[in-house]
């Protein structure tokens, strides 16, 4: 697993290609993915398009909502919100509404750079007082962790094969800026598409 030290502190941090990458490896035919706005929709969108995948355009903040009412209405399915720390801060109180619900079949996936990688790279507030697993935790989740090396990202890996209660994951990834690639932006068809992934279309 390749990792990067972040200038800023000179910790060790995953790289964010390979990092989602390795966390899909193994992803189940039930497990439907719901990526946030921006750089997790691009890496979502690296590893090869796939019906089962909810892309959001122009719905910041969104991407937990969309999780949870989705994991509500086919508990039958598995669910993974992957998204980002600025998407997630946006969305913070959503994270108080999952964990009252607490669906078993969601789990809530950060992939944190510290940054607002839409705006311009600026330092979001994960870079210096807001911890991301504690907010979750406060917020009433009984399991939230960090991921910041290869072991602990093959670990979560292993777990999306086959969860069965809520939980919320930060994983630390390195400040940087791989090529964009851009997934399907037709909202219509985006719709149509997963709604046959799930059968219901």
């Amino acid at each position: 697993m390749d990792q990067v030290k972040d200038h800023a502190t000179d910790e060790a941090m995953l790289e964010r290609r390979a990092a989602i990458a390795a966390l899909l490896a193994r992803r189940p035919d039930d497990l439907l993915v719901v990526p946030g706005l921006g750089s997790t929709t691009y890496d979502l969108a690296s590893l090869g398009d796939d019906e089962r995948n909810f892309y959001l355009w122009g719905a910041m903040g969104g991407a937990a909502m969309i999780g949870l009412g989705l994991a509500l209405a086919r508990p039958d399915r598995r669910v993974a919100v992957i998204t980002g720390d600025g998407e997630m801060l946006m969305g913070i109180g959503s994270l108080a509404t999952i964990a009252l619900q607490a669906p078993k079949n969601l789990a809530v996936i950060v992939f944190d750079n510290r940054h607002y990688g839409e705006t311009g790279m600026q330092e979001s507030h994960t870079a210096r007082a807001v911890d991301l697993p504690a907010v979750a935790r406060g917020c009433g989740f009984s399991c939230a962790f960090d991921v910041a090396d290869a072991r602990g990202l093959s670990d979560l890996a292993a777990q999306l094969t086959g969860f069965s209660e809520l939980f919320f994951a930060r994983v630390r990834i390195a400040a940087n800026e791989p090529p964009r690639v851009l997934p399907l932006r037709d909202g219509v068809e985006l719709k149509k598409r997963f709604r046959r992934a799930i059968g219901a279309g």
